[in-house]
């Protein structure tokens, strides 16, 4: 297996998060008897594996009998309504139609006919015979747009539904309110009508942190996989999946696990690096390995950042303990720089009030270059 830290792992290749992918599994069994399958979020911090684990739940919906329609699209934040948004599944849905093996030879032309005819480019998206209310309602255009497929391509092509792969959902922010929510409504209504499609979308993990009790419908509509760092043993499991031949992968294993603390983006990337200069030991060739993660991750990191944002990850990384408080820092720095640094992912909320730079390697970057 060929490490690649700067994109989604090939589900072939998956390594780890067996619980939630158990958890996935057990959800699409049931929904062959209840004809309804659950909806999931995602959550958990940059490089943590979200966007591999949607694909690799994508995969699973192939593998069942019968199967799932998966439907992968990323939430880029030049989506900037619910309209758009629709269009955007609606197409993608078309394209995961054309390309689907359970359909036949037949369908996957008329569903490429169907693309076509239902969503063109420019201002008008729907189909032109459509009341003008559809060109204006993204909630309208889904639902017209879903029952078309339903009837006329996922029940001819005997598959038991759809579900709908959302990366990034913190990216749609709906002026009309809760975007979680209003999905909710949609696809509950979807379902009430007979129609088995669900919603699995990754976020951030404080995505719900704006709820304000966990019974509320947004949040108790979606089982919640939280991703965590690998532990030791999906860390060797990994190593040994990268270096088949290695005599020591276990004390490699031990050496990454160590360095990363199990976080799969910086696993990844070590391990291509170690692969790309195999004929030394891992201690010898760290220095030359962290100057390559400074270059390609750790100085994009901050190039993107104020000074003032630069100053305070950096007086963060010189304080004696990982955790902290804004209260200390509160004359120099107001608390909107630990919340866009936040946003930004180089911040993590480890607790209520509570802050810690986003990896161990990333802090001692920023001592190492004051």
């Amino acid at each position: 297996m060929l490490p690649q830290p700067s994109f989604p792992a090939n589900p072939a290749d998956f390594i780890g998060r067996a619980h939630e992918i158990e958890s996935f599994k057990a959800a699409l069994r049931q929904s062959a008897f209840t004809k309804r399958t659950p909806s999931f979020a995602v959550l958990g911090n940059w490089g943590i594996g979200k966007s591999s684990l949607l694909f690799k739940l994508g995969h699973c919906c192939r593998q069942i009998d019968p199967a799932m329609l998966p439907v992968h699209l990323s939430i880029s934040q030049d989506i900037e309504d619910y309209l758009r948004f629709s269009e955007s599944l609606c197409d993608r849905l078309a394209d995961a139609l054309v390309s689907s093996d359970s359909l036949t030879a037949r369908l996957r032309v008329e569903a490429r006919n169907w693309k076509f005819k239902q969503f063109k480019a420019g201002p008008i998206t729907a189909e032109r015979e459509l009341p003008r209310r559809f060109l204006t309602s993204g909630s309208a255009l889904l639902r017209h747009s879903l029952a078309e497929a339903w009837d006329h391509f996922i029940r001819p092509a005997q598959l038991a539904g759809a579900v709908f792969f959302l990366d990034d959902l913190q990216n749609l922010s709906l002026a009309s309110g809760d975007t979680a929510l209003i999905i909710r409504d949609q696809f509950q209504a979807l379902a009430v009508e007979g129609m088995n499609f669900s919603v699995c979308f990754s976020a951030k993990p404080d995505y719900f942190a704006g709820v304000h009790s966990f019974a509320e419908p947004a949040v108790r509509f979606y089982n919640k996989l939280i991703l965590a760092p690998f532990t030791f043993r999906e860390t060797s499991e990994y190593t040994r999946a990268v270096f088949e031949q290695e005599l020591n992968v276990q004390s490699l294993a031990h050496w990454l696990y160590e360095k990363t603390l199990g976080h799969p983006y910086f696993l990844a990337f070590i391990c291509r690096e170690l692969l790309a200069r195999e004929n030394d030991s891992p201690g010898n060739l760290w220095p030359e390995i962290s100057a390559q993660l400074e270059r390609e991750k750790f100085q994009s990191d901050l190039a993107q950042l104020s000074d003032k944002d630069v100053s305070l990850l950096r007086t963060l990384a010189a304080a004696e303990h990982g955790e902290f408080s804004p209260t200390p820092f509160a004359k120099q720095f107001q608390h909107e720089y630990f919340s866009r640094l936040t946003n930004r992912g180089l911040l993590i909320r480890s607790g209520r009030g509570r802050y810690k730079l986003y990896h161990p390697l990333f802090r001692e970057f920023l001592r190492q270059t004051r």
